[in-house]
This record gives structure tokens, sequence and C-alpha cells, in this order.
């Protein structure tokens, strides 16, 4: 008999790895995707803690289940995710008819799991230890990295992939819940990495990202009699992943600035494959809000971690993250972040509202002293000053010519509901012109007219208008013959 599964997912690139491959692995259980939690046996969310509204937003959602949940008593409700690690019971007090709560360290166990409360074990808790709950070694283990098969189906592209390098975080930003709900830091075995890149290269896919909470840190060192204690840092990885056939570029997300090394630099530079695209969170531009979330620089540190990426990478695409009304800021200091931002001219910048995050220090430690007003003011301002800067810099780019690996249809497309062709979730129409959307060699977003064979190709498009986020082209069509010869 078939069981029907709806998941919704929260939050982050790594809450979207995790969901694909939970499903992928559901799905060897006999599970079906299907679209709505009416349709579904299983109703899952893979939750996120990162800010108040994402946990706001899946209590709402559990809340509206409770009657279908009394209509249908063997509905299962599962929570997953960062949420589930540091709510725990407390997400059975909220919404008593959920049965499972499994946090990141545990998603390895949704199959048995279900399996179990499908038998009539009753509501199932499976998380991680706290930071504070055994040795390093015992809390790491408690945070087990989950990466099985993949399951292209679930992506929005199958040409394009996330591979997670690295879990965990140590750095502790006094604003961050992070530490708490994905464990210490970890980087992966390089040779299990290498395995799944090329599985994925076997499978069609062009693009691969590399995923970790601050990924250029990411070290593995070997152990064993044959190994003799290597150590593999990310310029070595890329240097490894770049000869797998098939995979045209590399990405890596998310930087953390005092680890952002010459080595790493130079192979981005020098591996062609590898995006000059470098995300790289600066938070804010005041040295006093900087030492208050425990960021470990300087804004002058930062600017010279900038002038180093520019030098060594001219034409790089670097984008920031930013948070606004952190406690104790200053109208001084959110200038001083707004200077920042003219300066450095990112490509884009990813802007919050500072949300307090109980289990953090800065909860703990600092009084969320901003006004919401104010909060929702300096959002607006920065975003302002950014998109302005986005357009003028994209403006360049009109006229010339990029080259574009195609995702699939655009949004606008997708929304206009034209009808799929047979041959599965990744199929299109193939009558007409079709919108389509890619991104460049350094991650800027392009649409053109094109057809659904052109999904998942790298071609030339020429640039005939920009916006702040969108660069419009044309594929650039090369005529080939024929020639005349002249016969002697």
């Amino acid at each position: 008999m078939s069981k029907y599964l709806y998941i919704e997912t929260v939050g982050c690139q790594m809450n979207m790895l995790d969901s694909e491959l939970v499903v992928a692995a559901l799905r060897k259980d006999g599970y079906e995707l299907v679209d709505t939690p009416a349709a579904a046996d299983t109703i899952l969310f893979n939750t996120c803690s990162v800010r108040q509204h994402a946990e706001d937003k899946i209590y709402s959602a559990l809340g509206r289940l409770k009657h279908a949940k009394q209509k249908n008593p063997h509905k299962i409700i599962g929570v997953l995710g960062c949420m589930a690690q540091k709510d725990q019971r407390l997400v059975f007090e909220r919404a008593p008819y959920v049965d499972l709560v499994v946090g990141p360290g545990q998603l390895h166990q949704v199959p048995r799991l279900l399996s179990e409360i499908a038998a009539g074990s009753g509501p199932r808790l499976e998380v991680s230890l706290d930071r504070k709950g055994g040795s390093r070694e015992e809390i790491e283990r408690s945070f087990e990295s989950y990466d099985p098969d993949r399951d292209p189906q679930m992506r929005p592209t199958p040409y394009q992939a996330f591979v997670r390098i690295q879990i965990g975080c140590d750095k502790f930003c006094t604003y961050c819940i992070v530490p708490s709900v994905r464990g210490p830091e970890q980087g992966r075995d390089p040779r299990h990495i290498l395995a799944e890149a090329r599985k994925l290269a076997d499978e069609g896919c062009r693009e691969i990202t590399l995923l970790g909470q601050t990924v250029n840190s990411y070290r593995h060192s070997a152990t064993g009699r044959s190994a003799g204690g290597r150590t593999t840092r990310l310029a070595d990885l890329l240097r490894q992943l770049h000869e797998i056939d098939g995979i045209a570029r590399l990405k890596f997300i998310t930087n953390f600035p005092k680890d952002m090394t010459d080595d790493l630099l130079a192979a981005v530079r020098d591996l062609p494959k590898c995006s000059p695209y470098l995300h790289v969170p600066a938070q804010s531009g005041s040295n006093a809000v900087l030492r208050r979330m425990k960021r470990g620089y300087t804004v002058e540190e930062y600017r010279e971690m900038l002038a180093r990426i520019r030098a060594t990478i001219p034409g790089a695409a670097v984008t920031s993250d930013f948070i606004v009304g952190f406690c104790g800021e200053t109208e001084a200091d959110f200038e001083q972040t707004v200077e920042l931002v003219r300066e450095s001219r990112f490509k884009n910048s990813f802007i919050f509202k500072y949300s307090p995050r109980p289990g953090t220090k800065g909860a703990e430690l600092f009084a969320d002293d901003v006004p919401e007003e104010v909060k929702r003011r300096r959002n607006n301002d920065l975003l302002a000053v950014q998109n302005q800067i986005s357009e003028e810099d994209n403006q360049p780019l009109v006229g010339r010519e990029v080259e574009v690996l195609v995702e699939g249809p655009s949004k606008k497309q997708s929304a206009g509901g034209r009808q799929q062709e047979a041959g599965g979730e990744h199929s299109h129409d193939v009558s007409g012109p079709l919108q389509l959307v890619g991104r460049t060699h350094c991650d800027r977003i392009v649409v053109f007219d094109g057809n659904p064979r052109q999904i998942g190709q790298i071609l030339p498009v020429a640039i005939y208008d920009a916006s702040a986020f969108t660069l419009f082209g044309m594929v650039v069509t090369r005529h080939v013959g024929p020639e005349v010869y002249q016969l002697a």
C-alpha cells in the first residue's frame, strides 16, 4: 500500500539538503511525495531557529493541523531539524498531537521512527546532546552527519546540487543559535565528499555548492597508519573536486572572514571551475557591535580581507549578511554599517532585523533595546543603499556576453501554469518560447527566452537590460555554414 508524504522546509541551504536526503530515504520505504498536507499520511516540517519568525511560522502551521489530526488520528505529524533540537519536549507541550521530534543529528533515524509510530509506539523524541552534555567526542557522535543517497527529484533542478562538507560550528557568535542546534564543527571525510560528487556528476549534475556553517574553515585530518596524519583543507578539496569530469562549476558557502586564507583565494583564482563568487558575512560595520556579537574580527580586518579578495580575484562577486538593530546599536553604529556597504559594493546583501534567540549569549547578556520601528527603518534604509549599488554594478554588464548555466523555467514562467510534457517532475512544455532562468559564473541571475532542451546547458547569453536583482538577455546563436568553396 502506498504511503504519502508532505514535507515543508524552512531555512537555509543546509535544511534544503537535509530534506532532500530524508525524502530519498523515505522513497526507499515506499513513500510518495504529495503537494498538500491534506493528501498526506505523514506530514514533516524541517525547521529553522535562526529567527523567531521561522519558528512562529512552524507553530502556526502545526496549529492548523490540530483538527486534521483529530479527524484522522493515524496521520503522523513530525518536526525535524534545528527547532526540534532547540525546543525538544516544548514542541509536544505546544502541539500535543505531534508524533515525532527529531534533531539534525538524528535524521537518519526518521524512516525507522515513522515505522515504529505507525506500529503504535507513541510519540518519539530523538535529539543530540547539549553542548555541555558530555565530552566533545560524545557530543560530536550525537550530531551524526547524514549524507545517504541523493534524490534528484527533490532538487529544484537536477543539474545543481548541495554537498555537505562540514557540520556544526564552534564560533559561538552571541546572536546565533547554530552551535547549539547543529553541534560542534566537524569536517566530513574528503573521500566521502568526492564519492558523492562523482555520483552526482554521473547523474548529470553540472554545478556543486559545498555547504558548511563556516565552510572556509573546513579541515579533515586523516587517521590510520596509511594516512600519515594528512590534513585536507578547503583549497585541497577544491583541487580534487576540480578533476571530476562532468562537474562544470564549484561554489562554496558560507565563509567566515577570519578564515579567508590566501591559499583558498589562489585556488578560486587558478581553478577555472571555481566560481568567482564569495559569500562572506560582515554582520556590522561597527567595531563596538562586532565585539558584542563576538565575531572575532574588526571592521578594519574585514576591509583588509576584502582587499585581498579584490587583488587576488579581480572582478570577484562578493556578497554579505548584515544584522540591524543588534543590542546597543546606535545611529552612529548603523551609519558605519551603511558606510561599509557603500564602500564594499557587495553584489547583494542579505539584511535581517535582530531577533533574540533563547539559549544564546546575546539573549542572556544584552537587552534587546533597539525599538522594532527603528530596526524596520534601518533594515529598509540599508536595503535601499544595497539595491542601488546592485543596480549600478549590473549596468556595465549590459551589452556584454556571459556564460549562463540554465536552471529551468523562471518563476514568472512557472506561475503561468504551462503544462508539462510526460517525463516526470523536471520535464517541461515543448511548444512555444519559454522564459528560462540561469546564473552566471559569478552567481548573477539571468532570464531569457529559450526552449526546454537548453535546461542544464551552459550557454552564451547577450545581456540587453539589468535591474538590481536580474540580468535580461538573449541566447547567442552561432551560425555555421553553408560555406562556398572554389574548386581548383
